[in-house]
């Protein structure tokens, strides 16, 4: 059972980055692919520590809704700022 959780967590993990790889146009599905990975590794970080410390996820999850709510700060200026949410309009020359 321990392989089968440890092997479920890996391949999710492996999908959140092939989607991540792929899906580069648009900033909203860049953000959920992260949300992705990263959740997949809290699973990952909990099935391996099963009876040690217990503040490491707590920590880990708390800078996880940090990265989200940073992620989607940046997405609400980029669209207020531009319209759309597609990293393709998004120009690094105009800053």
């Amino acid at each position: 059972m321990f392989m089968i959780s440890i092997f479920t967590s890996l391949l999710t993990y492996f999908v959140g980055v092939y989607v991540f790889s792929l899906k580069r146009k648009h900033l909203l599905m860049v953000l959920l692919s992260l949300k992705y990975i990263v959740l997949s590794l809290f699973m990952l970080i909990i099935i391996i520590q099963c009876d040690y410390d217990y503040f490491f996820p707590l920590y880990f999850l708390i800078f996880s809704v940090c990265e989200g709510a940073l992620g989607l700060s940046i997405l609400v200026s980029m669209i207020r700022s531009h319209g759309n949410g597609f990293l393709n309009s998004f120009s690094l020359s105009l800053c």
